[in-house]
């Protein structure tokens, strides 16, 4: 049975000068003394195509370490991260973490951005032996490979993310139910998860397909797609998208003037920059996420106090889920004693995750055997020009607005 595992104080406030295994591998002094910093190899999209996302992680990851060295450390010892730009690149990622582990000798790693890069880099990871705890690799596909180190620090997969606005659509009366659906989703597995997970609910509903297109990551014009969706009058408009894409698909549609009366877009509706993106069109734009600043989950509200005297500015979920892998990983480390390349420990540290349940800033986590989280996602909405939980009704902040205003 699992059992819980709570760590005061964002997992390390209150640590004690715990003794760290000893490496018998390639980690260099620190990992052999025991006394140096626990070093850390992340390799993060700061280019390319998801480096607007790759660099919200990377905020989220040195703000965690930040932290953690502020309030004595891991096991008495400071983190020191080492991040490499993959350029969003799927060799790339592959390649910087086998430097991390055998030239840099870092004694854990952290998972990158995406979907495309967690696949190769979990690979890696699972070759080598190490522990893998990933904060942004929902697609399906990432749980199906046969990793068995792997850990995704998150609430929920990519084909669940909408569940929870599903339920609420099947709840409605028939006669009130959306009677179309448009779907443009990037080609990328956590992309396409979302919006193809939504639409095998709705089409169970009876829920006609008007609307289906796939586009690469590099697409910036949208008129064709837009062209599309606003001749076919669908009254739910789905996007698998990340954020520049959205952007740019919204802005399309709005010079069609099509008008749903639902859209829902993934990701891009949750970063912050999205409003001054879009304008003031932003009314009834729903989106999953699987965190907010509001929640008070043990330890939130002290990330969220933090993070924002930091950078200026409140965490949004790439943020809060790179700081939760930190306190996943973090958990493990305290727990077992030990951080550390020496294959004995990095196991320990799999065999605990495995069998327990860590309190973190996006809830308590818990995982199956592939690495998925037992949980789900939140329901966001525009309501009022703010960003609100609409779903689940017992976390809600505002009422679900059903029919989206025009924008």
């Amino acid at each position: 049975m699992k059992t819980p595992y709570r760590v005061a104080g964002l997992a390390l406030a209150s640590c004690l000068a715990l003794t760290a295994c000893m490496s018998s591998g390639a980690g260099g002094d620190s990992a052999e003394d025991g006394d140096g910093p626990i070093k850390i190899g992340i390799s993060l999209p700061l280019t390319g195509d998801f480096s607007e996302p790759g660099k919200g992680v990377q905020r989220g990851y040195e703000a965690w370490a930040d932290y953690v060295n502020e309030n004595g450390g891991l096991l008495g010892r400071d983190v020191e991260l080492t991040i490499l730009d993959d350029q969003s690149n799927a060799d790339r990622v592959a390649a910087d973490y086998e430097k991390l582990i055998n030239q840099d000798g870092v004694d854990l790693v952290f998972g990158p951005f995406s979907t495309r890069l967690v696949v190769p880099a979990a690979q890696v990871a699972q070759d080598y032996g190490f522990l893998f705890v990933e904060p942004a690799g929902a697609a399906e596909e990432v749980f199906t490979q046969g990793f068995d180190n792997l850990f995704y620090a998150a609430p929920a997969i990519a084909d669940d993310h909408y569940d929870y606005l599903a339920d609420a659509i099947e709840a409605l009366p028939e006669a009130q139910r959306p009677k179309t659906a448009a779907y443009a989703a990037m080609d990328d597995p956590f992309a396409m998860g979302t919006a193809y997970g939504l639409k095998s609910r709705l089409e169970e509903m009876g829920v006609e397909t008007v609307v289906d297109e796939v586009y690469p990551p590099n697409t910036t014009d949208f008129g064709s797609i837009a062209a599309k969706i606003a001749d076919s009058n669908a009254d739910v408009v789905v996007g698998g998208t990340q954020y520049q894409d959205a952007v740019n698909m919204i802005v399309a549609l709005q010079q069609l003037d099509y008008q749903p009366k639902m859209a829902a877009f993934s990701t891009a509706p949750t970063n912050p920059e999205f409003p001054e993106a879009i304008g003031s069109k932003t009314e009834g734009i729903l989106s999953p996420t699987g965190y907010t600043p509001e929640a008070d989950y043990p330890t939130n509200q002290e990330f969220v106090e933090y993070y924002t005297e930091r950078n200026g500015t409140p965490p949004a979920e790439d943020e809060a889920n790179a700081w939760t892998t930190g306190q996943v990983v973090a958990a493990a480390v305290e727990a077992v004693e030990c951080a550390s390349p020496d294959p004995e420990c990095q196991s320990q540290l799999i065999d605990w995750l495995r069998e327990n349940e860590v309190e973190t800033v996006v809830g308590p986590l818990t995982w199956d055997e592939q690495g998925r989280p037992e949980g789900a996602h939140l329901i966001q909405q525009y309501v009022d020009g703010k960003i609100r939980i609409v779903l689940p009704e017992e976390a809600a902040e505002a009422e679900l607005i059903l029919e989206k205003p025009a924008w």
